[in-house]
């Protein structure tokens, strides 16, 4: 042990090897539901510190879970026993080249950070969610983050040109290019991303850029039923030009949660409802068409009385005030316990559905249960909360199942924009296809054959295929 971390401080510094009461920011994940103590924290300064922290590990045969922002919901970072890899002095904005709107980051640089220096030349990187302010690229890229914005630009794999990836063994596969179109060979640039660091760890990126909207209209819009919701959004994008840029969805229950949570805050319409929607259009230029668009299409669908109340934002400040809500799910998910907290996803039009049918089937197993949840609605993606009766593991194991079955049920995923980390590890093994999960276990295999690198996360072991285990 003395002499790996030696050999540790001798690559990074003994400044950046952090041991005992020092490892504690990284000792659980941002829910608090999984613990752990690192073996040790090390933080590299450049990709050539990490390749020579992985050549070790390999050697000594010590597992290395990478950790950005440690903002993740399903203990993907947790790095109990391992070298947890913090990516945070990785944090160079290497360029932004303004012409070809793309920039070129390090793995550490924070989103909000990359924003920030992107709009200096009237550009953007845009992944929009609650983390913004402290997750990394290269979390975002190891869990495909989606978010609000995903209607509109893709999820995270979608803004990537080109990523650098230290390997296993301590090689790096340098796929940085700003190509939109490279078939040279297979797509390892997309087999990486979303892999939860599983097949090696991401340094540094290539990513595209956006112009900022020159125009943006924020509207709050209420319905007595979720059912024609997705009829409102066709009507917004076809007015529009295909100019939605979010289109949320929150019920009363999430509405409550979050006056409970900002007590200061106000309704967001003079009476309550049950549908709570915030609609977000865009434009690159100047002008009244976004605008235009929503008030015809509000207008129209409160005259056929599927909308019952709508209030446009006003101003920055107002558009900020309705975000916030949105923003804040995280924080009102996880203000009660024992929690349940889900990432599903079915097609669009069967959100409504699965909505009506999952609470039944929750409160048959748990009378009396908490249920809650929040929507990207314009992708069908539902984060659906379950406060169960009492802190009982198996009850929470069987909750959780349901809330799976159904979303599978309607030809759905058990895993939307979350990853799969420990969380999601059971239905993995229920629901994934077994020739699939061979084919990812022999991928793994081959890039990391001795399984150092985020041991015990994504993967279900072979003998959970289909056993739910």
């Amino acid at each position: 042990m003395s002499d790996l971390l030696a050999d540790l401080a001798q690559i990074v510094g003994a400044g950046h090897v952090l041991t005992g009461a020092e490892t504690a920011p990284w000792d659980s994940d941002w829910t608090g539901h999984y613990r752990g103590a690192p073996l040790a924290v090390v933080r590299p300064a450049d990709r050539d510190e990490v390749a020579a922290v992985l050549r070790l590990a390999a050697a000594q045969g010590v597992a290395v879970v990478p950790v950005s922002g440690n903002t993740g919901l399903n203990g993907g970072a947790l790095g109990a026993g391992a070298i947890a890899l913090s990516l945070g002095r990785l944090n160079r904005l290497r360029e932004i080249r303004a012409d070809a709107r793309i920039a070129v980051v390090e793995a550490g640089v924070i989103v909000d950070a990359l924003n920030a220096a992107a709009a200096e030349q009237g550009l953007m990187f845009p992944l929009s969610f609650g983390a913004s302010g402290s997750a990394m690229i290269g979390g975002v890229l190891s869990t495909n983050a989606g978010g609000a914005n995903v209607l509109r630009y893709g999820n995270t794999r979608d803004l990537c040109l080109g990523v650098e990836v230290v390997l296993a063994d301590g090689r790096v596969m340098d796929l940085m290019t700003a190509l939109h179109k490279n078939n040279a060979g297979f797509d390892l640039r997309d087999l990486v991303i979303g892999a939860e660091g599983q097949l090696g760890i991401i340094t540094a990126a290539v990513l595209k850029l956006h112009p900022l909207p020159a125009t943006v209209v924020t509207a709050m819009v209420a319905m007595e039923t979720l059912d024609p919701a997705s009829g409102l959004l066709n009507a917004l994008q076809d007015a529009s030009g295909n100019a939605v840029v979010a289109f949320e969805f929150m019920p009363r229950s999430f509405v409550e949660g979050y006056l409970e949570i900002a007590p200061d805050s106000r309704e967001p319409f003079d009476a309550p409802h049950p549908v709570n929607l915030l609609v977000e259009l865009a434009a690159p230029q100047p002008g009244e068409g976004p605008g235009a668009a929503l008030e015809s299409v509000l207008a129209a669908a409160m005259e056929a009385g599927t909308v019952t109340d709508a209030v446009i934002a006003q101003n920055e400040t107002q558009r900020r005030q309705m975000w916030a809500r949105r923003e804040a799910a995280a924080e009102i998910s996880f203000r009660r316990n024992p929690v349940i907290d889900t990432d599903i996803a079915v097609p669009r039009d069967l959100v409504a559905d699965y909505l009506r049918r999952i609470g039944p089937r929750l409160q048959a197993r748990d009378p009396g249960c908490g249920l809650m949840s929040v929507a990207h609605l314009g992708d069908g993606n539902i984060h659906y909360t379950c406060y169960p009766t009492r802190d009982d593991p198996a009850l929470m194991a069987d909750l959780r199942a349901e809330i799976d079955a159904l979303a599978m049920e309607l030809n759905g995923t058990f895993s939307a924009e979350h990853g799969v980390g420990l969380s999601k590890l059971a239905p993995m093994a229920r629901y994934k296809d077994p020739v699939a999960l061979d084919v990812m276990r022999a991928i793994k295999a081959a890039l990391d054959p001795q399984g150092i690198l985020n041991p015990g996360k994504t993967l279900p072991p072979a003998g959970a295929n289909r056993t739910g285990d």
